[in-house]
């Protein structure tokens, strides 16, 4: 039986994706992140949850979790970031840039892929790293 919270693809299975692909489930990845930090974090109110939730998952805030994050990726991390930065999307949602929306893209991406290649605790990682630089959390 497929296990579809462990996940351990091959690169040639991860690469068939398209880039929206990985961004689709580098989506889920990163909100569950940011949902579990939230409520460890102490957030007890559903409004609280659902507000925060969307402030941190907003491609603004995604372009500012890029930017903190680029630094500390691998150059296979760095090469699929941009496989999401540059995907080619048809509309950028309302209150975004097309740049921050770019970088959203490939913050999810990456992360699609990291969940996609069994690597959750780099995932992890690398979330913990950016919200205490930009959160000190």
């Amino acid at each position: 039986m497929e296990n579809y919270f462990q996940m351990n693809l091959t690169k040639q299975e991860i690469d068939a994706f398209s880039n929206l692909g990985l961004a689709h489930i580098g989506d889920a990845v990163f909100e569950l992140l940011c949902r579990s930090y939230l409520c460890r974090k102490g957030e007890t109110t559903v409004d609280h949850l659902h507000k925060n939730t969307v402030r941190l998952v907003k491609a603004g805030a995604q372009a500012k979790f890029a930017e903190a994050m680029r630094p500390h990726l691998t150059q296979t991390e760095q090469e699929y970031y941009r496989r999401g930065k540059n995907a080619h999307v048809h509309s950028v949602p309302k209150g975004a840039t097309a740049a921050e929306y770019a970088k959203a893209t490939g913050v999810e991406a990456l992360f699609g892929m990291l969940h996609l290649s069994g690597q959750d605790a780099r995932a992890n990682e690398l979330f913990c790293i950016v919200m205490e630089e930009l959160y000190g959390v």
